[in-house]
């Protein structure tokens, strides 16, 4: 884990920092769907400094159970899941306090800030289902390999010129982009909403949230923002932090800045693509080739696409082509999500298990020389939207391209670049599932690759998650619906 700057190191370090402060906020993640609770919003509370430092100097505090057992809108799932439910009373368990996510948050008068992570109040082990503690465990995984897992998250996102009573007042219809048009990359579509675009990058430094790119992308009031490459854990706080930061000054400028997967269904959807690569303890890029080999390629590689990235890497991507269809819901988790995919082709959102050579096409593209340095080698999986939860997408990716490299799983076959789009139709390549649904479906088999990495417990709590969902869509009646059969059936 990287730790923030000035992060404490001991409780006297603690006590100093806090001396001036007499309240702390934290944060917690639950197990929904997108970034922590599925509305992607954090959950927490303000602490008086007293119980604060108590808790930290301590095994943690406890915390209502419950937010593992209620779905966006506070409901308690359809059936009783296994952490919080009526039968233990929606009991506390511990929330333990991670020092080394110390942060202030700039916007709200600099009140200290710090993240935590949660355990079994009986057997004070990492709970299962919690975000924070998923990822732990892949990169210890990682780790007795002898590897560290390093990562970063792009995001793409709508913005409106609304305001959360004004978007209700519509009924969530005809919202007001932030500008008009398709300007991806424009320099100067930025200058409407100047304050806010550039709010948007200072605060996000300010509040230890590093950014390598931010700009317009493809779409009415659109804009994509690119979180700097650090370890993998620190990355997915970073990514959470992010829309915390972004929405919070969006508040303030009277926009909502939207990670809705696919809010539109004639323009593109919004991506979170994941980059991802393993170190070893010298610090040197795994899947990077040396030696001679950077110049020419790895004589052994199975297909061109693959010869500029090590045996590891090869075995790593193999991992996640094995296993990703399985693990779909930990990508891609809401109903929304799936309109992304379905017919991507139109929008550069890949529906099925391919990659390739720094191709935008495919599911995963293998970015290594000779269109990068060697240090740079790396995977970005193009499939999550920006309603991913980052925590669960990293665990998903680094557990399966572990196991590859454990196995030393083989190419299922071919780059994207051997089929045609008439391949995906006659079953030469593999397709994605298309659904929520039928993804959950998937992922809860009793043979899945999912429960394999992941667990039975993990599986069968976030499964249910996901089950909710469907039964509440399968029960909605949508403006779609009335619109085509009120009149006419």
């Amino acid at each position: 884990m990287v730790a923030t700057p000035l992060s404490p190191k001991s409780l006297d370090e603690l006590n100093d920092l806090l001396k001036n402060d007499v309240k702390v906020k934290v944060a917690v993640l639950d197990a929904g769907a997108c970034s922590t609770s599925v509305d992607g919003v954090l959950r927490g509370k303000f602490m008086s400094k007293e119980k604060f430092l108590s808790a930290a100097s301590s095994d943690g505090f406890g915390f209502c159970s419950v937010i593992f057992g209620w779905d966006i809108h506070d409901t308690v799932y359809s059936r009783e899941l296994l952490i919080s439910n009526k039968a233990n009373g929606y009991r506390d368990i511990i929330a333990s306090i991670d020092l080394s996510t110390y942060r202030r948050i700039p916007w709200e008068k600099n009140v200290p800030f710090f993240l935590v992570s949660f355990f079994d109040p009986d057997t004070r082990k990492p709970l299962a289902v919690d975000p924070r503690g998923t990822l732990k465990t892949a990169t210890e995984r990682a780790g007795k390999l002898g590897y560290e897992a390093y990562a970063g998250v792009e995001y793409e996102y709508f913005n409106f010129k609304e305001t959360p009573e004004s978007a209700s007042d519509k009924g969530f219809n005809s919202l007001q982009p932030l500008t008009p048009g398709m300007h991806g990359y424009s320099l100067l579509r930025t200058q409407l909403n100047n304050d806010y675009f550039l709010e948007l990058f200072d605060k996000s430094i300010e509040f230890q949230v590093p950014i390598e790119g931010h700009h317009t992308e493809t779409g009415p009031g659109v804009l994509e923002t690119a979180l700097a490459y650090t370890h993998a854990l620190r990355m997915a706080d970073n990514a959470i932090l992010f829309k915390y930061m972004a929405k919070s000054v969006g508040m303030v400028h009277g926009i909502i800045p939207s990670f809705m997967a696919k809010p539109w269904g004639n323009l593109p959807g919004c991506s979170g693509h994941v980059h991802v690569s393993l170190r070893d303890k010298d610090g040197k890029n795994v899947f990077a080739v040396s030696g001679d080999e950077a110049a020419t390629g790895r004589k052994d590689a199975l297909y061109d696409d693959t010869k500029f990235i090590s045996q590891e890497g090869e075995w790593f991507l193999a991992g996640i082509l094995d296993g990703i269809a399985d693990v779909l819901p930990l990508l891609v988790p809401t109903i929304n999500g799936y309109k992304r995919l379905v017919g991507g082709e139109a929008f550069w959102a890949p529906n099925a298990v391919t990659y390739g050579y720094d191709s935008r096409a495919a599911s995963i593209r293998i970015i290594s020389p000779p269109s990068c340095p060697p240090s740079a080698t790396r995977f970005e999986v193009r499939i999550p939207g920006a309603d991913m939860n980052p925590y669960f997408a990293l665990s998903a990716i680094f557990l399966l391209g572990i196991r590859g490299i454990e196995k030393k799983l083989v190419l299922p076959g071919p780059p994207i670049s051997h089929f045609t789009l008439e391949d995906k139709k006659n079953g030469k390549v593999k397709m994605l599932p298309a659904s929520l649904e039928s993804a959950t479906e998937r992922m809860m088999g009793k043979d899945s690759v999912a429960r394999e990495v992941l667990g039975d417990e993990f599986v069968e709590h976030y499964g249910g998650t996901r089950e909710h969902e469907v039964k509440l869509w399968n029960e909605a009646v949508t403006n779609w619906e009335v619109e085509r059969y009120l009149e006419l059936a």
